[in-house]
């Protein structure tokens, strides 16, 4: 069993950075496609980034593309979402994903694990 945790969240003005860090439990953890989600009130899970076991092959949805980044540590078990340029938009409640199957990366079925999420709020 796996199991993921985020952390990083918190209320940022417009325009300023955070990053999110997804710790994975588990030795298969490295070998995993990881992703992060993201939630705002009244809306559906949407997809923000994704990476599989490489970090050659990555994927973002347009929205942030520029401004976000997606990373990893191996030898940590962590994966990082660098958000640079926030804006109001991009409150919600961002999840980690991970899982085996890279075939789908951007959708959230392709996923095994999920953490119980951070909250981000960038204020105008």
């Amino acid at each position: 069993q796996v199991q993921v945790v985020e952390s990083g969240g918190g209320l940022v003005q417009s325009g300023g950075s955070l990053r999110l860090s997804c710790v994975g439990s588990g030795r298969s953890f490295s070998m995993y496609a990881v992703a992060w989600f993201r939630q705002a009130p009244g809306k559906e899970r949407e997809f923000v980034a994704a990476m599989t076991w490489t970090e050659t092959n990555t994927h973002y949805t347009d929205s942030v593309k520029g401004r976000f980044t997606i990373s990893r540590d191996n030898g940590k078990n962590t994966v990082y979402l660098q958000m640079n340029s926030l804006k109001p938009e991009d409150t919600a409640v961002y999840y980690c994903a991970a899982g085996p199957s890279a075939l789908n990366p951007m959708l959230s079925g392709n996923y095994d694990y999920w953490g119980q999420g951070t909250q981000v709020t960038v204020s105008s």
